[in-house]
């Protein structure tokens, strides 16, 4: 849509085709239907969070950035505020008030809309785009922009049309994989926690008996698996990981606050100032109530256990599991649950400055069929809207020429 709207504003001839009923599907889900557009991080920071990726991206953002983009929608009527981490999202609290924003854009500068349209192929003559089959039809054009999104959520339409189309003209696909996912653990008995967050934890990832990551902040136990932001945020390297076959454990400091020797006090001193209390009542001061009995059950420490005596030993043992309660990891969830998709469109095809395929001329690649992928936070969504603002430039301004 930022594509189409915006090769239409330099003076080109647009045709959307739209593979859904209706436009926008996926902006309509994002950030759990809030819509989380961009983040204030500065240009440096910002980078860093797709990565050794990230550098491609640099001159894109120097033609169409944060700024540039809230300026975009709150001209056009849309109130953003800033939340915590930087996120930026519309006022309402609405993602269907962005996609509705894009519409009336559209419509305003003639951009044509054809829906219920998929492409099924892309043709060329003598190295150079000449149209697209659409509906069994063929569309003459000398410019095509593919913008279709990744894999993840194929509901709204994101089935990975975009790879087939651009490696049927001799594009390299880096694998693509599900992102921004949520993760499964070996135990079961870990998804009884289902709707359980763990908040201002710290977060390590141990690969092969080696910590690789760290984080800190929020963490959720789903019915299907372990989600949260932090989580979320190291799914990339997990998912790769596992697909190498290393062994993958999360350990979860629930007590970051406090070191062993300040917590071990903590203890003893409950232990001592309610003695006599069911040790589950005691342990509802440092957990949440849907721990208890796996600490417990972990611990090896009887629900009924003397609490007037109780032994050093199974303080310890305590102490060590709220300091580092750690589950295996042993898959992910598909891409109807990824919030990105992973790989795609090797950047070395694309010219970073204006988003032209260097294989094909007249064809631009934009958004997540690109192999650029970043955290959580609104990175992923302004890499997107630049790359579809330049490539839109860009296509327009090529058949001035």
């Amino acid at each position: 849509m930022m594509a189409a709207g915006r090769a239409s504003e330099k003076g080109a001839r647009v045709v959307l085709l739209e593979k859904m009923a209706r436009t926008g599907r996926k902006i309509g889900i994002s950030g759990k239907g809030r819509c989380n557009l961009t983040n204030s991080a500065e240009l440096t920071d910002f980078l860093s969070h797709f990565g050794k990726n990230g550098r491609f991206l640099r001159q894109c953002f120097n033609h169409f950035f944060t700024n540039d983009l809230t300026s975009f929608f709150e001209e056009r009527g849309l109130s953003l505020v800033r939340e915590r981490g930087g996120r930026i999202f519309p006022k309402s609290g609405r993602a269907l008030d962005v996609v509705k924003i894009l519409n009336e854009w559209l419509v305003n500068g003639k951009v044509e809309i054809q829906l219920n349209s998929p492409v099924s192929k892309l043709l060329t003559k003598n190295g150079h785009i000449s149209g697209v089959v659409c509906r069994g039809k063929t569309i003459p054009c000398k410019a095509v922009i593919l913008a279709t999104g990744g894999k993840s959520y194929p509901r709204t339409g994101s089935t990975g049309d975009g790879y087939r189309l651009a490696s049927s003209l001799g594009h390299t696909l880096t694998p693509i994989r599900p992102a921004l996912v949520p993760l499964v653990p070996e135990k079961k008995d870990l998804l009884t926690l289902a709707g359980l967050t763990l908040k201002n934890v710290n977060i390590r990832l141990i690969v092969n008996g080696r910590r690789r990551k760290t984080g800190f902040g929020e963490l959720s136990f789903t019915d299907s698996g372990i989600s949260g932001p932090v989580p979320l945020s190291m799914s990339g390297f997990i998912v790769d990981s596992l697909r190498q076959g290393d062994k993958i454990s999360m350990a979860i400091d629930l007590k970051p606050a406090l070191d062993d020797r300040q917590l071990a006090k903590r203890l003893i001193r409950d232990f001592e100032k309610r003695r006599g209390e069911p040790i589950s009542s005691i342990l509802r001061g440092l957990l949440p109530r849907q721990l208890v009995d796996l600490c417990l059950e972990t611990c090896g420490i009887s629900p009924d256990i003397d609490t007037h005596t109780f032994p050093a030993a199974k303080r310890k043992k305590l102490t060590a599991w709220l300091k580092n309660f750690q589950f295996a990891l042993t898959g992910y969830r598909d891409f109807d649950e990824a919030i990105v998709t992973a790989g795609g469109v090797k950047l070395a095809e694309v010219d970073p400055r204006t988003m032209e395929s260097k294989l094909v001329k007249g064809l631009f690649i934009a958004g997540e069929l690109l192999d650029i992928q970043a955290d959580t936070g609104g990175f992923n969504l302004q890499a997107a809207f630049s790359t579809g603002w330049l490539a839109g430039t860009e296509a327009a301004h090529a058949l001035k020429k």
